[in-house]
């Protein structure tokens, strides 16, 4: 390697972190005056391993960190409603990094060039967090090649690195093994690195304020996505949330987390797909009322399966399945059976507009639906339910998927993740699942009934919750 290419050797501890990818090898800047911290997913101060190496790296170099943070008018399938969420977010970010000795600069087009920036403020080094989802990962690799200075990416978002594992798993019993042994390396209260040269500005930066709408101007935003009341985004909202579910649910939640008419499970997912909160925050947060008694060990570990397992395995089947957003990821044994019984007759047959109103002949689907376009959330047990319905009625596999990762990613604020593709590519195309009984429409895919699914849980209660009538028996 040329030595213009080399890390410095300051840095090169740091670069070796499993956690850390080195996108752009060379020498830091000369008379640089900062680290930088590209703020995407990761939106907070907080238990941020990402903003933690911009920080050390900073540290090691005796220079101080900015946050950056850009706003775009068309990230991906975002609308109104997700970026009002981000901007409540945003504000905790920036009066958290204050407190923290860190910068905090957002722009808005025409003014939000990361490139420019990095110019304006003489970087010597550009750390960003890691996403797995093909447009965010595009844009990273793009950067990486027109950029003149070292540039990191941090996996910020998991509790054990992607990389540990480097390949997707078929089933959670073939990842289980793999996961548990490698957790006490990484389920570790963080160090609390605070930064040795903390921000001060040699000059005025412009920042956007967010006393201001973020989107103003942004003409081409969908707007007909309204915000909700039912969540409050950011940091300082995520911990009280977590406070809740570690005292009222945690305890219960063994018992009650397939119960969608009660509140028993955290309702932290939109915070973990926004980045407000830290998944090892969470784990510990757990494990320290278990320890404490407060919960019983064999219910935090299902609640952490649910949370570094299931989640974690997730974002394995993103990152190395191309097709994770579509019908082309189907486990080969689903494809087969769900082509040969694609001409099977359909009890049903709605169109996605149908879909979207709620207006189907079965009302528990329907409180679903709802409870998704009023909360901006669906309880999980009801996402699986919600899944196979729609391939049971769409007119063929391949629509079923697209129109439930359209649904999804429009209605719920912990849309387009790869935790809700890999679980509708589980209910539809049988990833991370297994053969089951032949059936008509499912083949082998695994089916839920309504007659089956409502026996579990009070369906009559969680239908009036969600504003439906249950004097019908559902379908």
């Amino acid at each position: 390697m040329p030595d213009e290419q080399k890390i410095p050797e300051e840095l090169a501890r740091l670069a070796e972190q499993t956690r850390v990818l080195v996108r752009r090898c060379g020498a830091v800047r000369k008379n640089a005056r900062c680290v930088v911290y590209w703020m995407q997913r990761a939106m907070r101060i907080v238990d941020n391993p990402a903003l933690d190496v911009a920080i050390e790296a900073g540290n090691l170099l005796g220079l101080p960190v900015v946050v950056f943070f850009s706003v775009i008018p068309n990230y991906p399938n975002a609308n109104l409603r997700h970026y009002h969420f981000m901007a409540q977010g945003l504000r905790d970010a920036a009066s958290d990094a204050a407190e923290r000795g860190v910068g905090f600069v957002l722009r808005r087009p025409p003014d939000n060039s990361l490139e420019a920036f990095l110019e304006e403020v003489s970087a010597a080094l550009l750390v960003g967090d890691e996403n797995p989802c093909r447009e965010p990962e595009r844009w990273r690799q793009v950067l990486a090649r027109r950029l003149k200075l070292p540039y990191w990416t941090v996996d910020a978002d998991v509790v054990v690195p992607s990389r540990v594992f480097d390949r997707s798993f078929v089933l959670m019993h073939h990842f289980r093994p793999r996961l548990k042994a490698a957790l006490p390396e990484y389920l570790l209260a963080p160090m609390k690195i605070a930064p040795l040269y903390p921000w001060s500005p040699w000059k005025a930066l412009p920042s956007f304020s967010l006393t201001e709408d973020i989107t103003e101007g942004f003409t081409k935003l969908d707007r007909s996505v309204g915000p909700v009341d039912s969540f409050t985004g950011g940091t300082h909202a995520a911990l009280k949330r977590l406070g809740e579910f570690v005292r009222q649910e945690l305890p219960g939640y063994e018992e009650m987390r397939n119960h969608p008419e009660v509140r028993g499970t955290s309702r932290l997912s939109p915070y973990l797909h926004f980045g407000n909160i830290g998944p090892l925050t969470v784990a510990l947060a757990v494990k320290k009322a278990v320890a404490e008694g407060k919960a019983s060990a064999e219910t935090g570990e299902r609640f952490l399966e649910q949370l570094i397992g299931w989640r974690e395995l997730s974002v394995l089947f993103v990152r190395h399945e191309p097709n994770y957003d579509n019908w082309e990821c189907a486990a080969p044994w689903a494809r087969k059976t769900l082509v040969e019984h694609a001409g099977d007759p359909r009890p049903y047959r709605y169109s996605l507009k149908q879909l979207a109103r709620g207006e189907t002949a079965d009302e528990l689907w329907n409180a679903a639906q709802r409870e998704m376009v009023q909360t901006g959330w669906m309880h999980n047990y009801m996402r699986m339910y919600w899944g196979k319905k729609i391939l049971e009625w769409a007119p063929d596999p391949a629509r079923a998927f697209e129109w439930a990762v359209e649904l999804n990613d429009r209605y719920e604020l912990d849309g387009r993740d790869p935790n809700g593709y890999a679980g509708i590519a589980w209910a539809i195309v049988g990833r991370h699942d297994h053969p089951w009984f032949n059936r008509p429409v499912f083949g082998l895919v695994r089916s839920m009934t309504a007659a089956s699914t409502a026996r579990k849980f009070n369906a009559a209660l969680y239908i009036r919750q969600q504003g439906g009538k249950t004097d019908e028996p559902a379908i």
